[in-house]
């Protein structure tokens, strides 16, 4: 058993994400958020390219205390003593981060050096750092396309010149786990002197592999990962921290190595990360994404029901979220539904559960997912509901600019017939009002009508509430629906039936009833 050290790289190689600039401020915050999860190093930045990054560092190095802060530099003597000043405020806690390149194809078009050239440059600049601080890493960019003998060689000399950590990089994305797995481990079998250092890993996303490859070398020796904050970083990304590290946590009877993160802290900061650099979590994003403890098909939500176990390998608590959640959608199950109702508070008959469970699943039908406030609706809704002397069996309207008149044609059934009219109006709802005004036995007046969404996204529902005046009474209707025009009707018709089962109430109570809200 090993314990595996978290080298975050979220405010260097995670800010080179295109388009994310972060500041003193925000990357200060980013810091001791990385701090409270108990990263083992935080690579703060890379002094040598700005002032402004130099000051970051210099700051996170000063005020951040438990990580190791660690600046990055080139094989270049002004980038060492650069990073060597910025890290300088946390003393031991301070790290050099030496980078060059080992393939070929980097060596010559980027580097214009000879492999030896490289060996003997890199071996110098090492000891150079090595004279700032005890802590020095050293990287050799690109290692999965380079020729493995040179790495080993490159290997050999950083670990002679004084290296503690070396790193092997796939920088381009492009290993699979066997082939990554594979270098390092044959790292350890033609540099034995690498066993008396850290080994680390640095992967990207190219190929959509860095997880399962940073996951690769830990099998096969690597003690050191580094990660990035929701996988943030060049092109397609670096190795996702929550990721692996809920990989290593949640397996641990598979990989059997310790970590020391604080998982709890592992949402707040994916949060924070993607609130600073505007970079979105996708919501299925594992351990982090909006959807990665949700449940909607109906069988699923059955079973986390009965036992989180049956489809929750971890719990959302360890990871800093609320408890999984059952999304109300169209392929929720009846249980599930039934559940809901009781966690906010409904108590429903038998009967009253199969008509707002069919009610729901029509409503399901026509939105994305079904939200709380939905749910609230839907029940309220029915439970006050009357017997249905009136019901509506059809609406059509038409409406639009350039001279049409608003027109509506409504339908409504009795216990007796069916009973039509069309009218005109100054819009749909005033025209389709015209029409059941014509339709109503016992004429009132509409004293006010209200009109607001409720959830969110245009496929909300429209919520309507009208109040009316009929002789000496006033009554309220209420109906919820997609369609506006829909819901203002049925609001209407729920008027009309409660007039018919002399439900009104007189003047004064409901100005007495309005006196003591």
């Amino acid at each position: 058993m090993a314990y595996i050290k978290f080298f975050d790289t979220t405010l260097r190689d995670g800010e080179q994400s295109p388009g994310v600039a972060l500041n003193t401020q925000q990357k200060l915050e980013i810091a001791h958020t990385l701090a409270r999860l108990k990263v083992d190093i935080i690579e703060a930045g890379f002094p040598a390219t700005s002032q402004g990054d130099f000051d970051c560092v210099h700051e996170i190095a000063k005020q951040v205390k438990g990580p190791v802060i660690a600046a990055l530099a080139r094989t270049h003597r002004g980038d060492i003593e650069r990073a060597a000043e910025a890290i300088a405020p946390a003393g031991e806690k301070g790290r050099i981060h030496i980078f060059t390149s080992a393939s070929d194809i980097q060596l010559e078009y980027m580097l214009r050096k000879t492999r030896q050239e490289v060996l003997a440059i890199s071996e110098e600049m090492i000891r150079l750092a090595k004279s700032f601080t005890d802590d020095v890493e050293f990287s050799a960019q690109d290692c999965m396309r380079a020729d493995p003998e040179f790495v080993y060689e490159l290997v050999r000399t950083a670990i002679a010149a004084g290296a503690t950590t070396v790193n092997i990089p796939d920088t381009t994305g492009y290993g699979t786990p066997a082939d990554y797995g594979a270098l390092i481990r044959n790292v350890f079998e033609h540099v034995p002197e690498a066993h008396g250092v850290t080994i680390s890993t640095h992967c990207h996303n190219d190929l959509g592999m860095a997880t399962a490859n940073t996951l690769a070398a830990v099998e096969n020796g690597a003690t050191q990962v580094e990660v990035t904050i929701n996988g943030i970083g060049e092109r397609a990304g670096n190795t996702s921290l929550e990721e692996v590290a809920m990989a290593l946590y949640t397996r641990k009877d598979h990989y059997g190595h310790d970590i020391g993160i604080n998982t709890r802290e592992l949402y707040r900061a994916s949060r924070l990360v993607s609130r600073y650099t505007g970079m979105m979590v996708q919501a299925n994003k594992a351990v982090v994404g909006e959807n990665a403890f949700a449940h909607e098909a109906g069988i699923h939500q059955d079973g986390v029901i009965k036992h989180k176990g049956t489809y929750e390998i971890m719990n959302a608590e360890l990871v800093g979220r609320e408890a999984g959640v059952l999304v109300m959608g169209k392929h929720s199950g009846r249980n599930a539904f039934r559940q809901r109702l009781e966690e906010l508070g409904y108590e429903t008959t038998k009967e009253q559960l199969d008509v707002l469970f069919k009610q729901f699943k029509e409503l399901a039908d026509v939105k994305q997912s079904v939200t709380t406030e939905d749910l609230r609706a839907l029940v309220e809704n029915q439970l006050v509901k009357v017997a249905e002397t009136f019901r509506l069996e059809h609406i059509q309207f038409q409406s639009g600019s350039g001279g049409i008149t608003p027109q509506a044609l409504v339908r409504l059934r009795t216990p007796d017939e069916v009973l039509e009219a069309s009218a005109t109006g100054s819009g749909p709802v005033d025209a389709a009002y015209s029409a059941l005004r014509s339709l109503t036995p016992v004429p009132f007046t509409l004293e006010s009508y209200d009109l607001k969404a409720i959830g969110s996204g245009t496929d909300a529902l429209g919520e309507v509430t009208i109040r009316v005046a009929a002789g000496d009474q006033t009554l309220y209707g209420r109906a919820i629906s997609t369609d506006v025009v829909q819901s203002s009707v049925l609001a209407y018709v729920d008027v009309m039936n409660k007039l018919a089962a002399g439900l009104g109430r007189s003047k004064a109570e409901a100005r007495n009833m309005t006196m003591a809200v």
